[in-house]
């Protein structure tokens, strides 16, 4: 890519921070009419967050191109075998036959579950980008640091949409227990027991860790790709008459 059609292309999800920041803070949105919010239709409130989402992985995609493209051969990924990504033992839906064969409240928790498990690992990864001067310019990491706000604001729009569902009886009350309990995804063979999760938990945070910067950008990459499609899905199997 050019160097103007990059630059273009990072004035538009700037813009984009800035309508959703303005829409936030001049009437914040809710899902059934608190007061002081401003209440919108649930087709509206999918278009917003599967919009948001499209951003959020065109920025991954660009950030990961440009990690690419200035890394030296010693840091490149090829020749390279790459560990696991720390979200593996999510169990997401191959394909959009596969996910359209989900109860809605699986494909919800699926989306709540990914979103939730990128918290942590986006903060990181800007942190580490503001350190490593030698090896990223202050511009990447200021990527890194739009992308990680951005996700903040996608999770906090889906958890509308999901309140937004639950408010209208289209799923159960339950999927919201996934948004309040980041750590539930964690552990492969979940027991019940709090020192298995607080063990689970500790261990996807070390391979978390471990993870180089390449590493995290193309699991971050695949992942919010998955997002995007399984919000257009979702969309489609509860307002299947919006644009479907």
């Amino acid at each position: 890519m050019s160097c103007g059609k990059k630059q273009v292309f990072f004035v538009l999800v700037a813009l984009g921070l800035l309508d959703l920041h303005a829409r936030v803070c001049s009437a914040p949105i809710c899902a059934s009419g608190q007061v002081g919010c401003h209440v919108l239709s649930l087709s509206n409130l999918f278009d917003r967050v599967i919009q948001h989402s499209a951003r959020v992985h065109g920025l991954s995609s660009h950030l990961h191109a440009d990690f690419e493209h200035n890394s030296s051969p010693s840091r490149n990924h090829i020749g390279r075998v790459f560990p696991r990504c720390h979200t593996s033992n999510i169990l997401t839906p191959n394909g959009k036959e596969n996910a359209q064969k989900l109860a809605r409240e699986e494909l919800t928790e699926v989306i709540l579950k990914l979103l939730m498990a990128w918290k942590e690992p986006l903060g990181q990864l800007h942190h580490s980008m503001a350190l490593e001067r030698d090896v990223f310019n202050s511009v990447n990491s200021n990527k890194a640091l739009d992308m990680r706000d951005m996700m903040h604001e996608l999770r906090k729009g889906v958890e509308t949409v999901v309140e937004k569902m639950q408010h209208l009886g289209m799923i159960s009350n339950s999927v919201s227990s996934v948004a309040s309990s980041p750590d539930s995804f964690l552990s492969s063979a979940d027991n019940g027991q709090p020192q298995a999760q607080a063990q689970s938990q500790a261990q996807a945070e070390t391979q978390a860790e471990a993870l180089d910067h390449h590493m995290l950008l193309f699991c971050f990459r695949r992942d919010s790709n998955k997002v995007q499609n399984y919000l257009k899905i979702l969309k489609c199997r509860i307002v299947p008459e919006h644009g479907c």
